[in-house]
């Protein structure tokens, strides 16, 4: 009965909800732009066709498309503003490195080291999620907005006064708000506003493809879930799924936590890829690109932020040569692309070329005018 009426709440809800043929058309547009995106790339880099710098933003490719698609969990399907994406990226990040420092003595495996430091990093940051979840979905709109952009201001000033590092005998210290004293710098993990530093790089591009699959895996598979259709439809009319007995804060948060967690994954991988990362790196300008990523490519659409998130890490690199004026050629473009993505003139324009162009639109209809043909002619017979 609850199901029945779960389907019901909204039409809206019904119709975004993702089940049967639409998940897998999702699902395999968005696999498959990452496996093709992983083979070109890696052909274009064996082949010599991409640059020293260019495959340097490799991983940092895959992080932010993990952290686009993990932020449309909370923007797109729950239906919620989050300023703060990169506050759990961060918390990701410096426990993952954390963790990669203490087992890196004891494992020589780095693909294992990789994985701990993923996972502890996700737990903190779904630790991190539920405390500030708790007490702020209950706020709704630009309040929501404000206080997830306050708790990554937050984090970025906490880590800007933690210290950890490994003294003589090898034993993990830890400061708050001061330097920790008879530490050389060899041994300092996370220093301050320095950041974490002599973090030894063991992320590969593979690593990237696979937390981007995991990543859209989980979304994806969270979407087409009872759990996930009760999420839109608190989105679409929070009073009427309140009205049948739906908990609107356990969902929220369900989406809020896993979101947390997936960027944490993300954040891990970030770090393990340079060998020092500072604060800074995680302050609201992070956030809000993140937050364009999802726009870009369409706010609740998966496969549309893998692609926005991919082009626009890649769009700076390009532009570099163009020396001072490269962030601003880069603003202009993403002007252009918005306007271009949101005008419903431009819109309906490359919507008939597309129908025109589309096969399969064109066998369903060819399909459809054989069977109308076949009955007219049995009626003649």
């Amino acid at each position: 009965m609850a199901d029945r009426i779960l389907k019901t709440i909204s039409t809206r809800g019904l119709k975004n909800a993702v089940r049967g043929s639409e998940y897998k058309r999702e699902a395999l547009i968005s696999y498959g732009i990452l496996i093709i995106g992983y083979i070109v790339l890696q052909l274009g880099a064996v082949g010599g066709l991409i640059g020293r710098n260019l495959q340097g933003q490799f991983v940092p490719i895959c992080v932010y498309v993990s952290l686009a698609v993990s932020l449309n969990l909370v923007v797109g399907i729950s239906g919620e503003l989050s300023l703060g994406h990169a506050g759990f990226m961060a918390v990701g990040c410096y426990s993952g490195v954390l963790m990669s420092r203490i087992l890196l003595p004891h494992i020589g495996f780095e693909p294992a080291i990789v994985l701990v430091s993923m996972i502890f990093g996700a737990v903190l940051a779904a630790l991190a999620g539920f405390v500030i979840g708790i007490p702020i979905l209950g706020l709704r709109g630009d309040y929501l907005a404000i206080v997830t952009l306050a708790f990554g201001e937050i984090i970025v000033n906490l880590m800007n006064v933690i210290y950890f590092g490994f003294d003589k005998d090898g034993k993990l210290k830890f400061a708050f708000n001061h330097a920790i004293e008879d530490i050389e710098n060899s041994d300092r993990i996370i220093a301050g506003a320095i950041g974490a530093t002599g973090t030894k790089t063991m992320v590969t591009f593979t690593m990237g493809l696979l937390l981007c699959l995991f990543t859209v895996f989980v979304v994806l598979n969270l979407k087409n879930s009872k759990q996930g259709r009760a999420i839109m439809s608190i989105r679409d009319n929070r009073i009427a799924a309140e009205s049948i007995g739906l908990n609107v804060r356990k969902y929220k948060l369900t989406a809020f936590v896993v979101s947390a967690a997936l960027a944490g994954m993300a954040g891990t991988l970030y770090g393990l890829n340079f060998s020092t990362v500072a604060p800074t790196k995680f302050n609201f300008n992070t956030s809000v690109l993140i937050l364009v990523f999802v726009v870009l490519g369409s706010v609740g659409n998966i496969w549309g932020g893998i692609i926005a998130a991919s082009i626009l890490t890649v769009l700076p690199e390009v532009f570099r040569q163009f020396a001072d004026y490269r962030m601003l050629t880069y603003a202009i473009v993403l002007i252009l692309v918005m306007i271009a993505t949101y005008n419903p003139t431009i819109k309906a324009r490359v919507k008939a070329v597309w129908t025109k162009i589309n096969p399969v639109k064109k066998k369903d209809k060819d399909k459809g005018k054989d069977k109308k043909r076949k009955k007219s002619g049995k009626e003649v017979a």
